[in-house]
């Protein structure tokens, strides 16, 4: 597996061990995580975490001149190392490329060497962050992020790389043996081929790997620090007390430790019960008893399929830009975080590649007016960016296969029966969803679900229940059934 920044940010996590610390996901963002940077989240699911996205400015930046700022705390360098060296000696059949026989040596060494050093601000000296005046003129973000009920969050511990590094994943197979191929040869020959790559991303002195941040309160002309992250409040206290249209008064829910807004008039789900912009009325029956939103699959499903539902209706040549665009992006997670910070930023400039045609179609805004185009390539960029780079290439394969459907159908299949049960279970796969996957999309298909979690053995229909499982499945669950939508337009 190649060692890329995203990975070894969160191995790093996984060594340091600290409470509520973060990865950053993408190197091309790994300066602007530093200690008071201001990040916001644009959540389109209840049913897995959007990523935190830094706005561009610094807490510092938007507060009056001249604030008493609290001294900073500096960690002693931390040394961390990583490095895997397999090598595999085998006999192997190699008719398909030529006729003989032959030994083949694989050899593969990836790894890190990294030293980082924590910035941080104490709990007891945050309490002096309290009841921060604002600028007399806040900035354009601070205004739209109130506007589109967004929460706000400033980074108060960074984990900062204190020496340049690279790292390296560098692998090698050599054939060797009498081996005959015919486009070169006549005859058989002794015979040696050798294929070396090598993979390198430097890491300069300066970047972020992980980050602690704390929720921003906004109010007035003041802004505080919310300290406890049990305090349910939003950033912007002054939007609960605003009143929608048609009466609809919104409240927070607590979800996976993060505050979502819902409609307490038409149930807890604002993307399944808001159908082509209009609102409804399904309030369950009196005496209705119900699964907690979260362990209810039927509503992850209402959800995805409202998503669905929206798609289809653009037309034929919106559909096709979006599929043609997606499809060499799924190969590069750094482009698809791009893009997905430009939209949840409102930034619709110039981006170059295919994420450009996206924007494009964007500006041009053709799509119907109950129609948001952009927060339903907000909604899959987010799921897709749940996954690992493994399942995204794979993602990629399958959209070329066309295993999509039949992928989606297994994905339900599991997270049906499971979803509501936080301990481990196991269960099997039905063979009739099994049966249309064979050779090459089985192999591809089981890869998907073990990196969920899941522990899946090719020809063995049986695995276990994971919890941890949940929410990557559930944002496959979403990416295949949107994919599939523009794999069938």
């Amino acid at each position: 597996m190649p060692y890329t920044f995203d990975w070894v940010a969160k191995d790093v996590v996984k060594k340091l061990q600290g409470k509520d610390l973060r990865p950053v996901k993408c190197l091309s963002d790994a300066t602007k995580f530093r200690q008071f940077d201001i990040l916001q989240k644009t959540t389109q699911s209840l049913f897995w975490k959007s990523e935190d996205t830094p706005v561009g400015y610094s807490l510092l930046q938007i507060l009056e001149p001249n604030f008493p700022v609290p001294e900073t705390e500096v960690s002693t360098p931390i040394p961390l190392k990583h490095t895997v060296s397999q090598k595999l000696k085998t006999n192997v059949d190699v008719k398909a490329i030529a006729e003989g026989s032959a030994s083949a040596e694989f050899v593969q060494s990836c790894g890190y060497d990294i030293e980082v050093q924590s910035t941080s601000i104490p709990e007891s000296k945050l309490e002096s962050l309290q009841n921060m005046k604002l600028l007399d003129q806040e900035p354009s973000f601070v205004k739209d992020c109130r506007m589109g009920r967004k929460n706000l969050y400033v980074v108060t511990e960074a984990f900062v790389v204190t020496k340049g590094t690279v790292l390296e994943d560098s692998s090698s197979v050599d054939f060797s043996g009498k081996v005959l191929i015919p486009q070169y040869v006549k005859g058989q020959a002794q015979g040696q081929w050798q294929k070396k790559s090598t993979d390198s991303v430097p890491i300069l002195k300066g970047s972020v790997l992980a980050y602690k941040k704390k929720q921003l309160v906004i109010e007035n002309n003041t802004c505080a620090i919310l300290l406890s992250a049990n305090a349910k409040k939003k950033t912007f206290l002054e939007m609960l007390n605003m009143q929608p249209r048609s009466g609809i008064f919104a409240q927070p829910m607590r979800m996976q430790g993060e505050d979502v807004f819902y409609s307490a008039r038409i149930e807890i789900e604002p993307y399944t019960t808001r159908r082509l912009g209009l609102w409804t009325n399904d309030i369950s029956p009196i005496g209705r008893i119900e699964e907690p939103y979260h362990q209810d699959f039927n509503r992850l499903q209402d959800e995805v399929s409202l998503q669905i539902e929206q798609l289809a209706l653009l037309s034929k040549d919106v559909q096709d830009v979006v599929f043609s665009s997606l499809l060499p992006m799924l190969r590069n997670r750094e482009v698809l975080h791009d893009l997905m910070n430009m939209l949840e930023l409102d930034q619709l400039g110039h981006m170059d590649g295919p994420g450009g045609a996206i924007l494009d179609e964007l500006q041009k805004d053709t799509s119907p007016p109950w129609i948001d185009l952009k927060n339903l390539i907000l909604y899959l960029l987010q799921a897709l960016m749940v996954l690992s780079d493994t399942q995204l290439d794979l993602l990629a394969q399958s959209m070329e296969k066309r295993l999509l459907l039949q992928q989606r159908e297994l994905v339900r299949s599991i997270l049906q029966p499971n979803f509501k049960y936080p301990w481990n279970i196991p269960f099997t796969l039905q063979p009739q969803l099994l049966a249309p996957l064979q050779g090459e999309g089985l192999a591809i298909t089981y890869e998907l679900l073990k990196e969920c979690g899941l522990k899946m053995e090719l020809n063995n229909p049986r695995s276990t229940w994971d919890l941890e499982a949940k929410m990557p499945l559930s944002a496959l669950y979403g990416s295949l059934s949107f994919l599939q939508q523009l794999v069938e337009a």
